[in-house]
């Protein structure tokens, strides 16, 4: 019988590599061009998925050289096979693939709020092209006018002018809007690809195949059968160096209406007709906008204290380089979420994240209700487990399920038991950074795992009533190296139910 590890997936086989084009990456020596879009350049000419004719074009406010800048990214791209913490960490770089990048790598100087910087750039440009907005957030309403300003965003002659925005994209509802506006009246939608890195995550993507290429579990993946469902994505990690970024921003701004929901929409949202990229994201922006907004009597807000994790002692976030001593940044959230559709009625989703937790880890638990009656009138109740089915995204990707069994001998007596599967054990996998399939889909033109402006809007309207009451309100505290604050297991206890163990 054959056996997904007999085959050994290979994308070339089955994806064709993408048209020639340009892209265009403002922000050029930049923290997030080195980190991720390097190394996802590097692996997408690996799979064979770049045309000959692809190019990349950085502008930087920094004078820099062609050859200064290819070296430079050959340096980072080579310390990366030396950091084991690297989100890409590869046993070594193979100079072939590389090599392709680095030939292709190009650079200008100028000011992203300089018209004359966008006429530089229409003199450099043809045919398909692709705008990367790795700057800070300020910058993208001024870099889209500038585009719109020189014409570079007119498709004309069957070639592609396309925008991909990094997170945060707004910081409320009204600054989403705004951006939103200001992004529209340059382009057409479908110009504009609003990229949240988490969706590139196969096992991210892999929760639709899960959820709808198998029969089983569609008819019961609904408020008749489940009981309630957990999103957690824990960090052991804290600030870092990011102290003046994160504290206007926070826990709930940095990851709920963007990562969070993006895994709700996944878990919850109907079926698509097809998986087109419309019908897809037209489901995704129902489910969001489907969201009760979250009342403060829902949400707890945390900061972690002084604590040790992996048997070192880490700072308080109060401590932390750029972080003021009295801060009421929240670095955890937990939360409990209501869907007012039919198939969610009355089922509570509880959400929770935070930094300089116990473990790193990601996943979805669903947790289905018990049976309707019980045979086993010998056996306890609390004998008989909840029936849950945790699909992890990280950092041991793949799906376990907890069932109930006898357990052997003369007597019914019932024991609970997990059954499910690991990636790692069925497909061949190499590092990636999560951006590769975002940068291909973009280069082609399917939008599905890219958010759209209704999407985005709902997000930040459903946490709107958090953003206003948090503004002056106290956080509490949690030990680095906990599970988060004992405010956030009373959020669930008081329906009954409790936090899975990280």
């Amino acid at each position: 019988m054959a056996d997904a590890r007999d085959e050994k997936p290979d994308r070339t086989t089955v994806s064709p590599p993408a048209p020639p084009c340009t892209l265009v990456v403002f922000g050029a020596a930049g923290d997030l061009t080195k980190r991720l879009l390097m190394p996802a350049l590097y692996n997408l000419a690996g799979g064979g998925l770049l045309d000959r004719n692809f190019s990349v074009l950085g502008v930087d406010h920094n004078p820099l050289t062609d050859e200064g800048w290819r070296k430079d990214l050959s340096d980072t791209m080579e310390s990366f096979t030396r950091d084991p913490s690297a989100e890409f960490h590869p046993d070594k770089i193979d100079p072939e693939n590389w090599g392709f990048v680095r030939d292709r790598l190009h650079v200008m100087q100028g000011d992203f709020t300089d018209d004359a910087t966008y006429q530089a750039l229409s003199s450099r440009l043809h045919g398909n092209v692709m705008f990367y907005l790795a700057v800070a957030a300020r910058f993208f309403g001024p870099v889209v006018e500038g585009l719109g300003k020189a014409g570079l965003l007119k498709q004309e002659e069957g070639a592609f002018r396309r925008v991909i925005i990094e997170k945060p994209f707004g910081s409320d509802l009204e600054s989403a809007k705004a951006l939103n506006r200001t992004i529209l009246a340059q382009g057409d939608e479908s110009q504009f690809y609003r990229i949240d890195h988490f969706l590139g995550k196969e096992t991210v993507q892999s929760i639709m195949a899960i959820r709808f290429a198998n029969g089983m579990l569609e008819p019961v993946w609904r408020r008749e059968y489940v009981s309630h469902v957990e999103i957690t994505a824990a960090e052991t990690i804290g600030v870092e160096e990011r102290g003046s970024f994160y504290e206007p921003t926070g826990a709930l701004r940095d990851m709920v209406p963007n990562h969070l929901f993006q895994l709700l929409s996944m878990v919850a949202m109907e079926p698509p007709n097809s998986f087109d990229a419309e019908a897809v994201r037209g489901e995704k922006a129902k489910l969001v906008e489907a969201v009760r907004p979250i009342q403060p009597e829902d949400a707890v807000r945390g900061q972690y204290a002084a604590g040790r994790i992996d048997g070192r002692d880490v700072q308080a976030y109060r401590d932390e380089p750029d972080v003021a001593k009295n801060s009421r940044t929240e670095t955890y959230v937990a939360l409990k979420l209501q869907i007012e559709n039919w198939r969610w009625a009355g089922v509570p989703f509880y959400l929770r994240t935070g930094k300089r937790m116990a473990k790193h880890h990601t996943e979805i638990a669903v947790h289905f209700r018990p049976p309707p009656f019980r045979l086993f009138r010998d056996t306890a109740v609390t004998d008989l487990a909840p029936n849950v089915m945790r699909l992890r995204i990280s950092p041991d990707p793949g799906a376990v399920t907890t069932l109930n069994v006898k357990r052997p001998g003369p007597q019914m007596h019932i024991a609970s038991v997990d059954t499910g599967f690991r990636y790692g054990d069925f497909f061949a996998s190499s590092p990636t950074v999560g951006y590769e399939t975002l940068l291909y889909d973009c280069m082609m033109g399917d939008a599905t795992l890219f958010q759209r402006a209704d999407n985005i809007e709902a997000g930040w309207a459903a946490v709107e009533p958090l953003l206003k009451a948090w503004k002056d309100a106290p956080v509490v505290f949690y030990e680095a190296g906990s599970a988060g604050p004992k405010e956030a297991d009373a959020l669930l206890a008081r329906d009954g139910h409790e936090w899975l163990t990280l």
